[in-house]
């Protein structure tokens, strides 16, 4: 039998496929948490205020949903207070300077073969690999 987590994981994994697809297919718009944030702040010069709030609605209470159904989320806080702070304010100075998030390089980007996503994924996930490395080897 296998793993809930593993079957979890597949399930999220084709849930946010799916979620991909129908708003590229019914949108015409790349599913990138980033941009879609950035134009609910930006919100005065955003005419498309209604399906941002609503997106963003909708993964809110998909956790408070899952919360309500199966109790605590499986999550593990690995920071908290200042550097939780400073760690969200460089993640989305990151996401500005690099054009987009995981989600829209990594899912919608990738699967559209554009270059810059290739290349930003490449880059995303090679500084994850050298910085769990360096804090779990060489920094502790």
């Amino acid at each position: 039998m296998l793993d809930p987590n593993i079957i979890g994981g597949l399930v999220g994994g084709a849930l946010i496929g799916v979620a991909s697809t129908l708003m590229l297919l019914l949108l015409g718009r790349i599913t990138g948490i980033s941009g879609v944030i950035g134009g609910v702040i930006v919100w005065m010069r955003t005419p498309d205020l209604s399906w941002r709030t609503a997106f963003i609605a909708g993964l809110v209470l998909g956790a408070v949903a899952y919360r309500l159904i199966w109790g605590d989320l499986p999550l593990q806080m690995q920071a908290e207070g200042l550097p939780l702070i400073a760690a969200g304010l460089l993640v989305g100075a990151g996401t500005r300077l690099g054009s987009g998030c995981t989600s829209g390089h990594g899912v919608c980007g990738m699967a559209r073969r554009s270059k810059r996503s290739f290349t930003a994924t490449l880059t995303f996930m090679s500084v994850a690999a050298i910085t769990v490395y360096l804090i779990r080897h060489v920094i502790t």
